[in-house]
Formats: C-alpha cells, sequence, structure tokens
C-alpha cells in the first residue's frame, strides 16, 4: 500500500462522531494536497475492508458527493444520527461540524 493511502486511512479513521472532514483536507493531511480524488478513490474501493467511516466524509462546500440515491439516504441518515444538522440547502455547516486533527499526535 503507498503512503500517501496509508496516512489517508488512518487521518479518516480518526474522525470522531459528529463531525466531518473534507475530501481535500485529508488530502493534504495525507500527504498530497491534490489528491481529493485519491480519496474518493481510497473511501470507495476500502471502506468496507479497513471499517472507514466513510459518511463522515464530505465535500468542500459541505455537501453530501453522492448523488441522491440510497448511498446519499445512508450517508444523511448516518450523519443525522451522530447530531450533524443539515441546512435547509442540504450542506453541513462545517464552521461547526468539521473536525481539524492534527497528523503528528
Amino acid at each position: 500500500m503507498e503512503t500517501f493511502t496509508e496516512n489517508a486511512i488512518a487521518v479518516i479513521k480518526r474522525i470522531p462522531a459528529g463531525k466531518v472532514m473534507t475530501y481535500g483536507q485529508i488530502a493534504k493531511l495525507a500527504g498530497s494536497p491534490r489528491g481529493a480524488r485519491q480519496v474518493v478513490r481510497i473511501l470507495h474501493s476500502m471502506s468496507k475492508k479497513h471499517h472507514l467511516p466513510w459518511h463522515r466524509v464530505v465535500n468542500i462546500k459541505g455537501e453530501i458527493g453522492l448523488k441522491e440515491d440510497e448511498h446519499y439516504s445512508i450517508q444523511k441518515l448516518s450523519l443525522e444520527s451522530e447530531g450533524v444538522e443539515f441546512l435547509s440547502n442540504g450542506r453541513i455547516d462545517l464552521s461547526r461540524f468539521q473536525v481539524s486533527i492534527d497528523v503528528d499526535q
């Protein structure tokens, strides 16, 4: 496994319940500031194997990246069950729910 992938998995695992991080934020912390699409790939292919809290990752606008389908509903319900609130426009207020993780800890 590549270092970036290992780092991204470690960051994703540290997202606490009731908080979110963005794809780009994870990519930057994992060592590749332009690697947001790589994070999407990691979440898609490795969430089950590594028991990743994939539902806690959103886009830079605070939106669920998935289209309106079953997975969108699962992600939204999972976040709401952890106390994350959605605004009327379907976005999450990142100033309230986005977490900052120090990778050196």
